[in-house]
């Protein structure tokens, strides 16, 4: 049974501005990796927009799409991180940071009110940036001796595998990333190959 080996993000970092009854939301729709990431981008904003009134923001990580947060930053709840979420939800994204700075501008617009306005801020940011659609891959590194490189680099040319690193001594190394969907073949070809030893390095 084949796994689902893709997943779609977006390219680059785009902002959306959404104003309504003197408040200002701008919205920041950022690609990300990992907490660290997020974590690092967070307090730039942050830092950016010091003066702001809030700082809400949703965010979903992972091939698989196992790691979620939203937050409110203060606004009443579920009217600023779940509309955020959902704009991320709606466009089946992962790997993704949605940011939406508020300045208040003296008028309360109500819980309809910040629910619109806080999707709306998140869905311009996704309309100005490109989303696109990623193959998940696994990494693996494999050393072998210099007598097997012939063997070697034919599957690697025939599978069409992407070397991230490479040493060629008496005793050669290399790290390549596979679609996961082609992994298990790649695997079994390449553990027939005399004097060769395989490892698991992580998934992308």
């Amino acid at each position: 049974m084949l796994f689902e080996d893709t997943y779609k993000t977006i390219n680059k970092q785009s902002v959306g501005v959404f104003k309504d009854r003197g408040s200002k939301f701008i919205g920041i729709a950022i690609p990300v990796i990992s907490e660290n990431d997020i974590k690092d981008m967070l307090e730039t904003i942050r830092k950016k927009y010091y003066d702001a009134t809030h700082h809400c923001y949703a965010y979903q990580l992972g091939f698989d799409k196992s790691a979620y947060r939203i937050n409110d930053d203060g606004e009443p709840s579920g009217t600023a991180g779940k509309p955020i979420f959902g704009q991320i939800l709606s466009n089946d994204l992962t790997n993704i940071l949605i940011v939406v700075i508020r300045y208040y501008g003296g008028t309360k617009l109500g819980v309809p009110g910040l629910i619109n306005a806080y999707k709306t801020s998140a869905a311009i940011a996704l309309e100005n940036s490109e989303i696109i659609t990623k193959i998940v891959k696994e990494i693996y590194e494999i050393e072998y001796d210099y007598l097997a490189m012939n063997n070697v680099m034919k599957i690697i040319k025939e599978e069409k595998l992407e070397q991230l690193e490479n040493i060629f001594d008496l005793k050669c190394k290399i790290v390549f990333a596979v679609r996961k969907n082609n992994s298990t073949k790649v695997y079994e070809k390449l553990k027939n190959v005399n004097s060769l030893s395989i490892r698991y390095l992580n998934i992308v």
